[in-house]
């Protein structure tokens, strides 16, 4: 439903300026969608990886949008059988990187899988990494000399069930060298960085307990240290790590030892933890992705089944440099939301993207790729502007509400739902749906 831009009654304008401080998005369908990775591009846009059911049993899957989650275009990547997209970053010729894995689940023979596009997605080339058996790909940064790194597991290669396998290429993806780090149990490699001095840091698991497992390397990948990080229970389970202004790492996972919480592990720059904080509820919550903010606070996007509006649901958590809480928010609705990647914005904002079964297109037994947008401060409605209208009759309420469409929902600029709008900010919503319907600002003057 779309709802007019422009009122104007008896002297009185409602000039819409769009000032909506959030909104989210889905893509796909009508079957199963999800996003791994999302960065905001240099056209202020957004691109998000991730997978989708197409040709094949999934397709790679890119969506790319304008500021306002608007779609510009997608891509599918992959042939027959199993594809995913797993990372995605913007490259230096204004193209796009992407890491993931190919193969049959049937035969359980996967591939690390490099895609390198142009600034379009049309692919410029791909390549495939790896043995005969098990080699996926989770993570892949452009380095200093343009080539790339990736980083995933391997079952092909190294000296356990599962090894942490990083594979360094040239920049038209060539393999320069490849390397293994574990031991005799699982090791798998979730996310990687070039550091400043030209070697790499790895992030991932270790063991039967899954800990957090941190490698950090030259730049050939030889080994300089290893640390591992772990609970009482089964350990703490890391998915991603983050650098840090003072050269340092942040490492986010979940606690299993401890209930299943949010973890957030701050590290020096060689790998010994400065602090460790936990957050959640009592049911079970974890942390994919965190960033280091412009405050030097730490932003995390998961799960949550403690707190929000359905069973599962995106979990935002803010906090200072020393870890402690800012504010926490919940997005999705009454089924499985769930965010696995998120970036601070421009703006200050946050992109989040992850898959949802409350929304979008398809059987509820499906999901769809959900991204979501936030303002500084996680929300998605209305901030007031510092700006005082004038009062203008109270007759205008009146008029302004015969004047929308049946069931809409009107909300101040507080998100506060009014039946009585007088002079100030409001934004209207579908009540069916329950989403905001091109969102507009109405200030009233005189």
């Amino acid at each position: 439903m779309k709802y007019a831009s422009l009122f104007l009654f008896a002297g009185y304008l409602l000039a819409p300026v769009p000032v909506q401080a959030g909104w989210w998005r889905t893509y796909g369908g009508p079957y199963d969608a999800a996003g791994f990775s999302v960065q905001q591009t240099s056209d202020s846009g957004y691109v998000v990886v991730g997978y989708t059911e197409g040709s094949g049993e999934h397709d790679v899957f890119i969506v790319k949008t304008d500021s306002a989650g608007d779609t510009l275009w997608t891509r599918t990547y992959g042939g027959s059988y199993y594809n995913e997209g797993r990372g995605i970053q913007q490259t230096v010729d204004g193209g796009y990187i992407i890491a993931g894995y190919a193969g049959n689940p049937r035969t359980a023979d996967y591939d690390l899988y490099l895609i390198k596009t142009d600034v379009h997605g049309d692919t410029l080339w791909s390549r495939r990494y790896g043995g005969a058996d098990e080699d996926m790909g989770m993570c892949v940064r452009q380095t200093a000399d343009s080539g790339y790194v990736a980083v995933g597991h391997t079952r092909s290669f190294g000296a356990g069930q599962y090894d942490v396998y990083l594979v360094r290429t040239d920049k038209n993806g060539d393999s320069l060298w490849t390397r293994t780090y574990g031991g005799t149990w699982f090791d798998e490699g979730q996310t990687v960085y070039q550091t400043t001095d030209g070697g790499f840091v790895v992030a991932g698991t270790t063991g039967t307990g899954y800990d957090i497992y941190v490698v950090k390397t030259t730049a050939s990948g030889d080994t300089l240290w290893t640390r591992t990080y772990a609970g009482t229970d089964f350990g703490e389970v890391g998915t991603e790590l983050g650098l840090t202004q003072d050269g340092g790492y942040i490492i986010t996972g979940y606690a299993d030892s401890l209930g299943g919480d949010v973890c957030l592990i701050k590290t020096g720059a060689s790998g010994d933890t400065t602090w460790t904080r936990t957050y959640g509820g009592n049911n079970g919550d974890g942390g994919h992705a965190v960033q280091q903010t412009a405050d030097s606070g730490y932003i995390v996007a998961g799960t949550t089944l403690s707190f929000g509006a359905g069973f599962v649901d995106v979990y935002l958590v803010k906090t200072n440099a020393f870890g402690d809480t800012l504010w926490t928010r919940t997005y999705g609705g009454t089924s499985y939301d769930e965010g696995y990647a998120v970036q601070q914005t421009a703006d200050g904002g946050y992109i989040v993207t992850g898959r949802t079964k409350s929304y979008g297109a398809g059987s509820p037994d499906d999901y769809n790729l959900y991204l979501v947008k936030t303002d500084a401060l996680g929300r998605l409605s209305l901030t007031e502007e510092n700006a005082e209208p004038r009062s203008p009759s109270r007759t205008l309420a009146a008029t302004v509400m015969r004047s929308l469409p049946q069931g809409a929902l009107v909300f101040d600029a507080m998100g506060r739902r009014t039946v009585n709008p007088g002079s100030g900010v409001y934004f209207v919503q579908d009540a069916v749906s329950g989403r905001p319907s091109s969102v507009t600002r109405a200030v009233v003057t005189k």
